[in-house]
């Protein structure tokens, strides 16, 4: 695309912008939450709490159907 300014033709480019969206970019995500909070609620351990956040929805999952 060609351009006008200051007296001067000038070669110009369009730049397509692309956005990512994304939920979580750090940390920890939905599932490993719920699974840390319902294990605190039943545990009151936090050795467990991290042991059932990194299974996160398993964990979730597995109480569900359990309870």
């Amino acid at each position: 695309m060609l351009r006008w300014q200051d007296g001067e033709v000038k070669r110009t480019k369009k730049v397509k912008k692309v956005e990512h969206k994304t939920v979580v970019k750090n940390g920890i995500g939905f599932g490993s939450v719920l699974a840390i909070t319902i294990s605190w609620s039943v545990h009151h351990s936090i050795i467990w709490a991290i042991i059932h956040g990194c299974f996160s929805w398993l964990y979730v999952v597995y109480y569900a159907i359990t309870r």
